[in-house]
């Protein structure tokens, strides 16, 4: 499917969001140049998503494509065919005429973030041997076979009896995993310029000023707030952040394919048109009032809502395990994009019972595109965008 290519005019965006340099020498990535053109770029089970920004001048949306990826080529957020995927992608880059500078967002069970409150230390060398020390015990995960980067994102004043403290984000990924993520890539002779955790690329997409902001004739500042963002795609990608700051991540394995693999299974439909069932059904119209098998409607509508139980579950233990975290801020709203966020009635569906204010994220570049198709960009978008 080809989107069309429109320009949008975005002011420079003020962009303090933590991201992973992957500092792996046999995988060193080239340095992106100021004022090139960059491609995000976003794989799943069904598709492949590319956003071109052209930043000269500040950066401009200017191109937005999604194309079929083969039947299981890709899963559960990693790359499964990669010869598949790099005949796609290369087909997909050389008829749109896309840059070949690319950043690619990763997104599945062979990343682990963690916030840690550590002594603030200035030394850079000092604070990383701290922070591996640190990361020996609370990442599960053998670290000379990962990929270890961290950003400082915040800090604490001395307390009574204690120094300083400062909050950073520490990323592992399984160095495995990130070779097989670029195979394709070098494949379909793409030149990969950054890997960015897609939920970063989520936060830099939607998350825009403070989550909070003074009232007018108010005279206090008000308490610093965050927002929980969810990309429902192919996996369930929940991150939490004040302003762009990322303070707490996770991806769940479920999302919109479990459901749509569930619906063709009840219902012996190919998984393209269980997709399509999911869309025409939503959860918004009473289910005799909806065209089709009545049949297919009720599995669909049962599929939806055991889908949507399981993500509000999500949701609500995501924001309880990061509550229960030192320091953790209050979480004002949350936030839903990827191609699930567009079934009708599941934002409303999520917030009747989430205790929170819930909507649909849509960053201002892709207002043109049709909910579904602005969802399913909006990861590839943010990647694309400036760090």
């Amino acid at each position: 499917m080809q989107l069309p290519k429109p320009s949008f005019e975005l002011p420079r965006p003020n962009l303090g969001l933590p991201r992973p340099n992957w500092d792996m020498p046999r995988l060193e990535l080239p340095k992106l140049k100021k004022d090139e053109d960059i491609v995000g770029l976003t794989l799943d089970a069904g598709s492949a998503a590319v956003v071109e920004v052209r930043a000269g001048g500040g950066p401009r949306l200017s191109a937005a494509a999604t194309v079929p990826l083969p039947a299981g080529a890709f899963h559960d957020g990693e790359v499964v065919d990669a010869d598949a995927v790099a005949a796609t992608l290369r087909e997909l880059f050389s008829s749109h005429g896309l840059s070949r500078r690319v950043r690619l967002g990763i997104a599945n069970q062979r990343v682990v973030v963690r916030t840690m409150r550590l002594p603030a230390i200035e030394d850079p060398d000092q604070l990383a041997t701290a922070i591996r020390f640190a990361a020996d015990e609370q990442i599960p995960m053998a670290l000379d076979e990962a990929v270890l980067d961290h950003r400082v994102v915040g800090g604490v004043g001395p307390a009574e009896g204690e120094g300083p403290k400062i909050d950073v984000v520490v990323v592992a990924a399984r160095r495995d995993m990130i070779a097989a993520s670029l195979a394709p890539l070098r494949k379909a002779k793409l030149e990969p310029v950054g890997i960015d955790l897609s939920a970063f690329g989520l936060i830099r997409a939607l998350g825009g000023a403070q989550a909070s902001a003074p009232v007018a004739g108010d005279k206090e500042e008000p308490a610093p707030a965050a927002v929980l963002y969810c990309d429902f795609g192919d996996v369930t990608n929940l991150a939490i952040a004040r302003g762009r700051a990322c303070l707490f991540t996770r991806v769940a394995p479920g999302g919109l394919e479990d459901i749509a693999m569930t619906l063709a299974g009840t219902a012996g439909l190919s998984i393209e048109n269980a997709r399509m069932w999911l869309s025409h059904v939503g959860l918004e119209q009473p289910l005799e009032s909806i065209a089709g098998d009545p049949g297919v409607v009720a599995k669909t509508r049962d599929a939806l809502e055991s889908g949507a139980a399981t993500l509000r579950e999500e949701l609500r233990l995501s924001a309880d395990f990061y509550g229960a975290q030192e320091g953790s801020l209050a979480i004002e709203r949350a936030v839903l994009t990827g191609a699930g966020a567009a079934i009708p009635g599941l934002v409303g569906w999520i917030g009747e019972s989430l205790g929170l204010p819930v909507a649909v994220g849509v960053p201002a570049a892709l207002g043109g595109y049709d909910a579904a198709a602005a969802g399913r960009l909006t990861l590839s978008y943010g990647l694309a965008l400036e760090e």
